[in-house]
C-alpha cells in the first residue's frame, strides 16, 4: 500500500513523546518458531509476512503520512496475534468443561501455564480460573500507543535493529543491543526479535503474565464479567510498573491514545470479530495478506484528526 493510500485511510495529526521503560521479554520469545504458541491443532501457521522485518519509517517526511503508515504496517499484526489467542482462549474454554484431560491437553495446558507462570494445579478450578483470566487479548489501540511511544513510532534504535517495539529487556549477554545510557554494572539489554510481530506477542504475554501488570489483568476481568468492551484507555490504567515516569507515563499514553483518535481500532477489531466463530478466527489467524486485516474491513469509518 502507498504512503499517499496510508494517509488517507489512517488521517492523524503530529504528537510527539520520549522513547523510555524498560520492560522484561519473555526467554524464548525473541526467535521464530511458534512465537510463544504451545502446539495446538486449531491454531494455523502463521501467514508468511508474519515475519516481514520492520519498514524504514525514517523516509517519511510527513508526520501524518509516517504515522498513517506505522499504524497500517502494525494494526494487522495486532488482529493476527488477538485473534491467535482467541482460538487458544476458546479451547481452553473447552478443556475446563471436560470431566477428564487427555495427556496432550494436559500437555497443552502445562505449556500455557509456563508461558504464562501459573503454579496451580493443572486441571483444578483455580487453575482454569487463572489461566482465563490470563490467557486474553490486548485492546488495539492501547498497542499502537505504547509502540509508538517506546519505538519513536518505528525509527528508534532498538525498532529498526532488533524490531523492538516496547522496550523489552532481556538478561543474557548478547540477547539484543546494549543500551547506551545503561548504568555501570547493569546487565540487560534491549530485546532483538526475528520481526516485530514476534515484538507484539512478546509485548502481549508480559502484559499477561508480569505480576507487575496484575492490576491491568483486575481491570480486564472486571470488563469481561461487566460485559463492557475492553478499552486501550482504561487498561492503561494497570502500566504504573511500566515505566519510572510512574502516573505520568499513563497519563501520557491516554493522552496519546484520545490524540491519535486509537479507540477507532478498537471499535473495528471488535466488528471484526462480533460473532466470534471458529471459521472468522481461522481466517485472520491465517491471513495470507496483511491489508485484509486492515480498518474498512467492517462498517467502522476511519478515525478524524484529533
Amino acid at each position: 500500500m502507498s504512503s499517499g493510500k496510508r494517509a488517507l485511510l489512517l488521517i492523524v495529526p503530529l504528537i510527539a513523546f520520549a522513547v523510555g521503560g524498560g520492560f522484561y521479554v519473555p526467554p524464548g520469545s525473541m526467535t521464530g518458531g511458534a512465537g510463544g504458541e504451545p502446539a495446538l491443532s486449531s491454531l494455523p501457521s502463521l501467514p508468511n509476512w508474519a515475519d516481514d522485518d520492520l519498514p524504514d519509517f525514517s523516509q517519511f517526511r510527513d508526520t501524518t503520512e509516517k504515522k498513517a503508515a506505522f499504524f497500517s504496517f502494525l494494526y494487522p499484526r495486532i488482529v493476527l496475534a488477538n485473534s491467535r489467542i482467541l482460538i487458544e482462549r476458546d479451547y481452553l474454554d473447552s478443556l475446563a468443561n471436560q470431566s477428564s484431560l487427555a495427556e496432550k491437553e494436559k500437555k497443552w495446558l502445562t505449556a500455557q501455564a509456563n508461558r504464562l507462570r501459573i503454579d496451580e494445579k493443572i486441571g483444578s478450578p483455580e487453575f482454569f480460573d487463572l489461566l482465563h483470566k490470563r490467557l486474553d487479548i490486548i485492546p488495539p489501540s492501547l498497542i499502537l500507543a505504547q509502540s509508538a511511544n517506546e519505538s519513536a513510532w518505528g525509527t528508534s534504535r532498538f525498532a529498526t535493529r532488533g524490531n523492538n517495539l516496547f522496550g523489552q529487556w532481556c538478561f543474557s549477554k548478547g540477547c539484543g543491543l546494549v543500551p547506551r545510557s545503561r548504568v555501570e554494572g547493569a546487565d540487560h539489554e534491549v530485546a532483538k526479535f526475528s520481526s516485530p510481530y514476534r515484538s507484539v506477542r512478546a509485548y502481549i504475554q508480559n502484559l499477561n503474565s508480569h505480576p507487575t501488570y496484575q492490576s491491568l489483568r483486575d481491570i480486564r476481568l472486571k470488563d469481561r464479567r461487566a460485559g463492557d468492551p475492553l478499552s486501550g484507555l482504561d487498561l492503561a490504567r494497570g502500566l504504573l510498573g511500566y515505566s519510572e515516569r510512574g502516573q505520568d507515563y499513563i497519563e501520557e499514553i491516554r493522552a496519546m491514545i484520545h490524540y491519535n483518535n486509537l479507540e477507532f481500532y478498537d471499535d473495528d477489531f471488535r466488528s471484526v470479530i462480533k460473532d466470534l466463530s471458529p471459521s472468522l478466527l481461522e481466517q485472520l489467524a491465517s491471513a495470507d495478506r496483511e491489508a485484509t486485516l486492515l480498518p474498512g474491513q467492517s462498517s467502522s469509518t476511519p478515525p478524524a484528526e484529533g
